[in-house]
Parts: structure tokens; sequence; C-alpha cells
């Protein structure tokens, strides 16, 4: 299975995979996937996401999705997200991370 397939799975059906609609677990979730696979799906993540963005910046992708996520937002720290916000994000992780996956699967 493509990680792009199994990140579509878990974006259909978080419950199955404990996930809830928060940010935190979420990204938790995925790093340690992530780790779990040599560190092979979220390699280049952080830099096409600096691409995209357009300017450079020291943040990681924990820090720019929140940044897509709420432009023009003052919003760098997860623990700052009301329940609606939190969701926001997570849906901003999912369809950037499955850009950054499909871009991949294309190259």
């Amino acid at each position: 299975m493509k990680d792009k397939d199994f990140i579509e799975q878990v974006r259909a059906r978080p419950g199955l995979f404990g996930l809830h609609g928060s940010y935190y677990p979420t990204v938790t979730f995925l790093v340690g996937f992530d780790l779990g696979r040599s560190g092979g799906m979220l390699r280049g993540f952080t830099e096409w996401l600096v691409i995209r963005k357009g300017e450079e910046t020291s943040l990681n992708w924990i820090a720019l999705v929140l940044e897509e996520a709420f432009p023009g937002a003052e919003i760098r720290h997860w623990g700052s997200l009301d329940k609606k916000q939190e969701q926001q994000a997570v849906d901003c992780l999912f369809s950037l991370l499955l850009e950054f996956l499909g871009e991949q699967d294309d190259a």
C-alpha cells in the first residue's frame, strides 16, 4: 500500500486509528508512522511547504501547516486552538500531505 492510500484511509476513518480531530494527536500519529517507515513519508514535506509558501522560514512542517490553515493569524502552536480550529488544522494537514504525496507519486 502506498503512503498516500494509507493517509486517505486515516483521513476517512480517523477514529479507527485513535484520532478524534485534534491537531497534536494527528501530528504525533503521522510522525510515529513516518518513523516506523524510516522517515520516508515526510521526507521533503517541510521543504515542499516552504517552496509553496514562497519565502524562507525556519519553521518545521507542523507550524507551516498551521500557517497555511490560518493565514495571517499568529497561531504557531496547537495549544491555542479551539475545537473548530483543531478540525480545520487537521483538514488542512491531510489536504497538504495528500497533495505532497500525490506529487511524489507523479514524479
